[in-house]
């Protein structure tokens, strides 16, 4: 009975979308372009997002720039994602601020522009954003665009850690680390395993496994066994 709860969910969510219902439509979007409950179909899911960003739901606002910029049911363009982005970040959404900030800081359909990837990365950390968090604790703590401040930058980092970010986390671990708080490092260093992707799992392990101090190359050694798993769990 509960194996069908997803698909049964699925319909009331048509259902409601199809009635007029905002907020089914945006979480229609969702669904469909998960495939969660519902056959996948990204086209579609693409534009139940514009249906709804059209009468005013910000994070489908959000979400339709994640289709333009990843290509998900239409011809990826980061340019035409930067504008519904910047639409949703005007209006206050944390996620848009953030997901602006990494275009205006890669340059990817705008120009690069390092402050005012800051100044949203600091607006989205200021209501909450976790993601957003840590990555202003590395302008904060590398110096870019602002004084270096390592203080402020733990403190982003720490308050991104306990917000769940696994990047936040492992940035928080490498400062603990440096203050010789090995320990405390560790814990934050299994959420970050728990919680990475494999991109991040990557990334992470050679760095741990360069560490100085014994404990730390341990957990690159169980980062990478983690990585293998995740791989071996897509392959099959």
């Amino acid at each position: 009975m509960l194996a069908d709860s997803p698909a049964r969910a699925a319909q009331a969510i048509l259902i409601a979308a199809g009635e007029g219902l905002l907020e089914a439509q945006a979480l229609l979007g969702q669904i469909l372009l998960d495939g969660r409950g519902i056959e996948q179909d990204r086209t579609l899911a693409r534009r139940w997002f514009e249906i709804a960003a059209q009468r005013g739901h910000l994070m489908a606002r959000n979400m339709l720039g994640r289709c333009h910029e990843h290509g998900w049911g239409c011809v990826a363009d980061p340019s035409v994602a930067a504008g519904h982005y910047r639409q949703a970040a005007e209006a206050g959404l944390d996620w848009a601020m953030y997901n602006l900030a990494n275009l205006l800081a890669t340059g990817r359909g705008v120009a690069e522009n390092q402050p005012q990837a800051l100044a949203l990365y600091r607006r989205a950390a200021e209501l909450g954003h976790a993601k957003s968090m840590n990555l202003l604790g590395r302008y904060l703590e590398d110096g870019r665009c602002c004084p270096a401040d390592p203080q402020a930058a733990a403190l982003w980092y720490r308050r991104s850690a306990e917000g769940g970010d696994f990047r936040g986390q492992f940035s928080y671990a490498a400062m603990l680390a440096q203050e010789d708080r090995i320990d405390e490092s560790l814990a934050w260093l299994r959420k970050a395993l728990d919680g990475g992707n494999a991109s991040f799992l990557r990334v992470s392990s050679e760095t741990l496994m360069d560490a100085n101090h014994p404990e730390l190359r341990a957990m690159g050694h169980a980062y990478r066994r983690r990585l293998s798993q995740l791989i071996g769990a897509v392959a099959t």
